[in-house]
C-alpha cells in the first residue's frame, strides 16, 4: 500500500496537476474526451513512466478491427474483435469520417498501441452510440438561440430607440415634378448642417447623416392642414427582456447550475448546512460525478506505473482497482459544519435515550453503534483511550488540584485587597 501511495504521487507529478490540473479538467469537460500519450523507456521499462503528454482529441481516432462470421444454422452475424489501437493524424481536417470498425487502409496517420494511450470519455453518447459527446452538447442549441436574441435586441434598440421627425410639406397645386423639387429643397434646408471651424476659420456644409436618424418628408396637397412637423416616437418596450431571461434560465438549467446564482443581489451567505437549497446539493452531486469520471485518468496512469515497475501483476489489477478512490479537495468549512450538526443531533438523541438505557431497554453497545455511529474499530480505540486516561488519572487529578488551589489562593488575596480598598474608601467618605 505504501508503494502504491508513492507511485500515485509520482503520477500526479508527471501530470503536473498543481499547475495544469484545472486546464485538463476544463478541456475534458468541453471536448468530452481527453488523451495522454504514455512515454516509456523501451530499454528500461522498469523505470516506469517517463512522461505524460497531452494530445488534442481531434487528432486521435480509436480503431477496432473486427472479424465478422455468419452462423450457418441461425444466420446471425457474429463479430469478434481482433485488434484495438489508436491512429494519430496531425491534419485532422483531412481525416476521413469513418466508423470505429474501419480498417487501417482507409485512414492515414501514425498507429499507436492501445496501452500507450490514456483515454477518458465523458460517458455521454449520441443516439447512434458512435460518437462521444461533451457535457456542453445539450447547451449548444440554447446558447445559439440566446445569442441570436441578444443580437436582435441590440439591433432593435439601435433602430427603434431614437425619435424621428415627420415633415408634412404643403405643395399646394404644384405639378408632380415641381412638387418633388420643392420637397427636396426643404429637405436640404432642414438637414444641412453649417459647421464653423474656429482654428482655420473654415465654414463647411456637413452632410454626413446617419441613416437611423433620418427624418421623413411627405408632401401634402392643397386642402390639407398645411405644413406640419410632428415626431415619430421611438420603441416603447426596449426594457422588456423577458424572452432573454427565459433562455438564460434555460441555459443555466442545461449546465446544471443553480438558478439562485443568477441573482447577483442575493450574495453569498454562509449559514447552517441545513439552509443549503436543493439545487446546490444537486449541483454538488453533479460535480462529484464529474470528478469520479475524470479520476479514471489518474487510475489508468497509476495502473501502467505499477505494472511497469513490477509492483503488481496486470491480473491483480481488477481486484485492486475496486478499492482505489481518488479524494478531491472539498470546502472544509461546509464539511465541518455539516459534521458538527450531525454530531449535535446525535448527542441530543443520546441524551433522550439515556433514561431508557438505565431502565434496561437498550444497551450501551447498541447506543454507540446505532446512535453515535461508531464501528467496532472505533469502539475499541475509544475504550483503549478511556482506560489509558483512567491509568493516568492520578497525575491529571493532582495537576488539576494544584491549579484549583492556586486559583482559590489568588481569589482570597484579591478579596483581601478589595476589602482594604473598600475600608479606606469608607473612611474618606466619612471625613
Amino acid at each position: 500500500k505504501k508503494k502504491i501511495y508513492n507511485e500515485f504521487d509520482t503520477v500526479c507529478n508527471l501530470f503536473k496537476l498543481r499547475e495544469y490540473g484545472s486546464d485538463y479538467f476544463r478541456k475534458w469537460y468541453v471536448d468530452g474526451k481527453i488523451y495522454f500519450h504514455v512515454v516509456v523507456d523501451t530499454e528500461n521499462p522498469k523505470a516506469g513512466i517517463q512522461d505524460l503528454r497531452y494530445i488534442d482529441p481531434i487528432n486521435m481516432r480509436k480503431i477496432r478491427e473486427v472479424k465478422k462470421e455468419t452462423d450457418r444454422l441461425t444466420g446471425v452475424t457474429v463479430t469478434e474483435t481482433e485488434e484495438e489501437f489508436y491512429v494519430y493524424n496531425e491534419d485532422a481536417t483531412a481525416a476521413p469520417n469513418v466508423s470505429a470498425a474501419a480498417s487501417t487502409e482507409t485512414i492515414s496517420g501514425i498507429k499507436v498501441a492501445e496501452e500507450a494511450i490514456i483515454y477518458c470519455p465523458s460517458g455521454l453518447m449520441d443516439a447512434s452510440r458512435t460518437k462521444v459527446l461533451s457535457h456542453l452538447h445539450k447547451s449548444m442549441k440554447i446558447i445559439n438561440q440566446l445569442r441570436m436574441l441578444e443580437d436582435a435586441l441590440v439591433i432593435y434598440r439601435i433602430s427603434r430607440a431614437p425619435e424621428r421627425r415627420i415633415f408634412y410639406i404643403d405643395v399646394g397645386n404644384l405639378p408632380r415634378g415641381k412638387a418633388e423639387e420643392y420637397v427636396r429643397n426643404m429637405m436640404s434646408q432642414y438637414r444641412n448642417k453649417i459647421v464653423y471651424d474656429a482654428d482655420n476659420g473654415e465654414v463647411r456644409d456637413d452632410r454626413r447623416h446617419k441613416s437611423m436618424l433620418e427624418d421623413f418628408f411627405l408632401p401634402r396637397r392643397e386642402g390639407g392642414r398645411g405644413t406640419e412637423i410632428t415626431t415619430l416616437p421611438g420603441g416603447e418596450n426596449l426594457g422588456q427582456i423577458d424572452d432573454i431571461l427565459f433562455f438564460q434560465k434555460k441555459l443555466y438549467k442545461s449546465l446544471n447550475v443553480p438558478l439562485s446564482r443568477l441573482d447577483n443581489e442575493s450574495g453569498f451567505q454562509v449559514g447552517r448546512a441545513t439552509e443549503i437549497n436543493r439545487e446546490e446539493v444537486k449541483f454538488n452531486k453533479f460535480i462529484q460525478r464529474l470528478r469520479k469520471k475524470f479520476s479514471n485518468i489518474l487510475v489508468d496512469a497509476l495502473k501502467t506505473q505499477l505494472v511497469l515497475k513490477g509492483i503488481i501483476n496486470e491480473d491483480d489489477w481488477p481486484g485492486i482497482s475496486e478499492n482505489i478512490f481518488i479524494d478531491f479537495l472539498k470546502d472544509n468549512y461546509f464539511a465541518e459544519l455539516k459534521e458538527f450538526e450531525i454530531m449535535r443531533d446525535r448527542f441530543d438523541m443520546m441524551s433522550q435515550v439515556e433514561s431508557l438505557v438505565e431502565q434496561g431497554y437498550y444497551s450501551k453497545q447498541w447506543v454507540r453503534k446505532n446512535i453515535l455511529g461508531q464501528d467496532e474499530q472505533e469502539i475499541g480505540m475509544i475504550d483503549k483511550q478511556i482506560n489509558d486516561e483512567k491509568e493516568d488519572g492520578g497525575e491529571g487529578e493532582s495537576e488539576f488540584d494544584d491549579l484549583a488551589s492556586g486559583v482559590q489562593t489568588s481569589k482570597g488575596d484579591l478579596e483581601q485587597q478589595l476589602d482594604s480598598q473598600a475600608g479606606n474608601l469608607e473612611k474618606e467618605l466619612g471625613q
